[in-house]
């Protein structure tokens, strides 16, 4: 047994580094597609065009396609240019895109500077440094750090969202995404460490990533995840509003959900990991997705029944959103990650295109129920799709465990 247990493997200061400042570069982009979210929709009432709920959807959607169409050759570029400079170069369409939306007084402009805010798709770059600065050892550490801090991200927009917005408005909420897009490039500059050598460019194999059936079914998810989390956020926020809490006051909703929703995701993962239990935390989560959706489209919109169906919801949201990148890392072949990861932010970003323009779109014609069930029909199919997946590889150290098979 001596002979193949793995070592305890700890990231060094240059890894949590390394690490830690690219996650929060990586939560930066999409906590520029989250801050709009608790608030877009009502805010929207109040320019010309955003009575039109297709148009809504879609300024909240087109951040997903323009990084879908990019992420395979920001990728690409990266290899070939280096990742700092191309990650720069993404923040800098991104605060671009922020100060277009900043000073937009109509929907199409607005529509404009989110598509020009989605052109820096750096998170494909931002994935394939990660794997440039950590050891193979430490990398699945290191991608599910970059998946919690999405959910951090997330967690913070849609509670710190309406107090700003009642601060500065929406101008000075993409004012403010720009801003931090600014100091990121710092971030890049300054904190981030060098590569010890230039990454190797290889092909992406992204027609053998496409016949891997279990990275395929983690790209179905995500996308299933993404498009159905943007459509709720095209109706939730004018829902909270009918229900008689204010769109200042609606973090009086998010924060217990959000932070009730963390504590429970965190023990879920950690027995998920330590156990091999992965599948079946996946498949309850995504049971938690469902059943959330189902309950917003069966039951009244009360005030509590809302927030016991949204802690359903994000817990399941919560633990998929850590989680799946992880396994994507895991299930890739070596020389393989990078196009896997390329893939699965293609797929993410359609979902979170599709889920707004077509929120809109189902709300505009069979209204806020049909949004719900449409969603909950989605979620549906990923579980099922979801249920004949291969159980998870266990970590590392679990091959030093004599209970595992081989």
């Amino acid at each position: 047994m001596s002979n193949t247990r793995v070592p305890s493997t700890r990231m060094s200061a240059s890894e949590i580094r390394a690490t830690t400042s690219l996650a929060a570069i990586f939560a930066l982009r999409m906590l520029g597609l989250f801050m709009i979210m608790p608030v877009f929709s009502v805010y929207a009432k109040t320019v010309p065009g955003g009575d039109n709920a297709l148009l809504v959807g879609l300024a909240i959607g087109i951040y997903g396609l323009t990084q879908s169409l990019l992420y395979i050759p920001y990728g690409w570029a990266s290899d070939k240019l280096g990742r700092k400079p191309v990650i720069i170069a993404g923040l800098v369409l991104f605060a671009l895109g922020s100060l277009v939306a900043a000073f937009a007084h109509d929907m199409l402009w607005i529509i404009i500077g989110r598509a020009i805010q989605g052109a820096g798709a750096i998170s494909s770059a931002v994935t394939a440094f990660i794997a440039d600065l950590t050891s193979e050892a430490n990398r699945t550490k290191a991608m599910a750090i970059v998946g919690g801090s999405i959910g951090m991200s997330f967690a913070v927009a849609i509670i710190a969202a309406p107090i700003v917005f009642r601060w500065i408005g929406m101008s000075g909420l993409f004012g403010a995404v720009g801003v931090l897009a600014v100091a990121a490039i710092g971030v890049v500059i300054w904190v981030v460490p060098n590569p010890p050598a230039p990454p190797v460019h290889v092909k992406a194999p992204f027609f053998e990533v496409l016949h891997n059936p279990e990275l395929l079914r983690l790209n179905f998810g995500v996308y299933a995840l993404h498009a159905t989390q943007t459509a709720l956020f095209v109706i939730l926020p004018q829902i909270l509003v009918a229900q008689g809490l204010p769109l200042d006051s609606s973090w009086q909703m998010y924060l217990p959900v959000m932070g009730l929703s963390f504590c429970l995701m965190v023990p879920a993962i950690i027995v998920g990991e330590k156990h091999g239990k992965m599948k079946s935390i996946l498949l309850g989560a995504i049971t938690a997705v469902l059943i959330g959706q189902l309950c917003l489209a069966v039951f009244p919109h009360t005030l509590w029944w809302m927030a016991a169906m949204l802690l359903v919801y994000f817990t399941g949201f919560n633990v998929l959103e850590a989680s799946q990148p992880s396994l994507v890392s895991k299930l890739a072949p070596g020389m393989r990650k990078g196009a896997a990861m390329g893939v699965y932010n293609t797929t993410q970003a359609l979902g979170l295109f599709s889920g707004g323009a077509l929120g809109g779109l189902v709300l505009k014609s069979a209204g806020q129920n049909g949004v719900f069930f449409a969603c909950s029909g989605l979620v549906l199919v990923w579980l099922i799709i979801a249920a004949t997946m291969k159980p998870p590889p266990r970590p590392a150290h679990a091959a030093a465990n004599p209970a595992r098979t081989a």
